[in-house]
């Protein structure tokens, strides 16, 4: 796929539903008794990954449109799958679907694809295995997790390193056990579990940083709605602040602030955004969203991000990457070794795509640095199978002087089906082909 640069942005546009809230909403639909019903839910290849489990565990579960619902008898009452359970490419799946089938009356098995396998499950195997859980992993650390459920003892945990993905497992789980579970969470993450355990009807409390749940808890089937990914967004929100004479409309969209740090950082640096018909929605903050083409804001951005920032905008590295070959002071990332372990090592994908674009950077552990005062050029770049890459790396075409080519354009159908369609729709000159 070729993207050629473009003249402006404009419009008014939606994204797909938050892939985290929904995969969230999707299995504690499962865990809980009765009806549930998720309107906006997201149309992530991940997502409907999570949907295919929990049908295979025995909920009925019936999708029209991106609406879905979900019938089930709850946790106790799961069904032993008849193959392995296959979590595809979705991280999130494996890791919260895995403190289920932990308490489940059941032996399952649940890998995902290639990509998925090499990425390590040892940060959810040890506190559930603290809890009690049975589980055999490849190697030790790796899928397919082989999981016999049992009976969940409750713990207090605290979080190594900053996880929504390994505390929602633990909260998860210890909705199962009998007592009070606690999660310690010094560096916050993102808190949507949180935020929709008890519009499920669950107890749940937090006191500084101790999150705690207390079990056997019986969730209820709810009707919740999920807002457009803001990690889906910044894409578009990227693009329209750096190409001139863009103005861009992004409405129903879930602006978290645990989610939105990159936003935050760019409003605060002078950006034009502005945040309009600002509303709570099944517990999470929602707001319609306009952007404004306005370089200024390129003097003032930060030219180190590092520590408590990296959790809120890990999804959003690669972007800012691209955004780092504009700033006027240059960029540094630091502390974000976690990228070595997503779909790619998103480091050295970064790292690797940027230099064939013209751009000199420099690749560290946990991060890199741009110097300021480049000019991303053309050329192919490699997606490695990674979505993000595939939709970041689209950006720096729009803004590059000679146009790029993208190998492997279909993997951004993980988390944004469409995505070139509705880039091609907005952009004055970008034109996939």
């Amino acid at each position: 796929m070729q993207i050629e640069p473009a003249q402006r942005l404009e419009g008014a546009i939606e994204v797909p539903g938050d892939k985290s809230i929904s995969h969230r909403y999707g299995i504690l639909g499962a865990m809980a008794t009765g009806h549930t019903s998720i309107t906006g839910f997201s149309t992530s290849k991940d997502c409907w990954s999570t949907l295919a489990c929990v049908e295979r565990l025995g909920c009925s579960v019936r999708k029209v449109g991106d609406d879905v619902e979900i019938e089930s008898d709850g946790w106790r009452a799961v069904k032993s799958p008849e193959q392995s359970l296959d979590a595809g490419n979705s991280g999130t799946t494996i890791r919260l679907l895995s403190a289920l089938l932990s308490s489940a009356s059941i032996k399952t098995t649940i890998a995902g694809d290639e990509s998925l396998n090499r990425r390590p499950m040892a940060r959810i195997v040890e506190p559930l295995t603290r809890m009690g859980a049975r589980i055999v992993a490849r190697d030790g650390k790796f899928p397919p997790l082989a999981i016999d459920g049992t009976q969940l003892a409750p713990i207090c945990y605290e979080l190594p390193v900053a996880s929504a993905q390994v505390k929602s497992c633990v909260l998860l789980a210890g909705l199962t056990a009998s007592g009070k579970t606690t999660v310690i969470e010094k560096t916050q993450s993102r808190d949507h579990t949180e935020r929709v355990l008890p519009v499920f009807g669950v107890r749940f409390e937090k006191v500084g940083t101790e999150l705690s749940v207390w079990g056997p808890s019986e969730p209820r089937g709810t009707q919740v709605h999920v807002p457009g990914d803001i990690s889906s967004a910044i894409y578009f929100i990227v693009a329209a602040l750096l190409i001139p004479g863009s103005q861009l409309r992004i409405n129903n969209l879930g602006v978290n602030p645990t989610r939105s740090g990159l936003l935050t950082l760019l409003r605060n640096s002078g950006a034009r955004i502005s945040l309009e018909n600002q509303r709570e929605v099944s517990s999470e903050p929602w707001a319609d969203v306009t952007v404004r083409y306005d370089a200024s804001f390129l003097e003032n951005f930060p030219e180190r991000i590092e520590g408590s920032w990296i959790p809120n905008l890990i999804d959003e590295i690669p972007i800012l990457a691209v955004l780092g070959t504009r700033l006027k002071n240059g960029l540094q990332i630091g502390d974000a070794a976690e990228l070595r372990h997503k779909e790619s090592d998103r480091i050295q994908s970064i790292v690797q795509n940027l230099s064939a674009l013209g751009i000199e950077i420099e690749e560290y552990p946990d991060g890199f640095a741009i110097p300021p005062g480049q000019q991303l050029r053309g050329g192919t770049i490699r997606t490695f199978g990674d979505h993000r890459i595939a939709m970041s790396f689209a950006i720096a075409g729009l803004i590059s002087q000679d146009g790029i080519e993208i190998d492997e354009p279909a993997c951004a159908d993980i988390s944004f089906p469409g995505f070139f369609d509705l880039l091609n729709l907005v952009s004055r000159t970008a034109s996939p082909s």
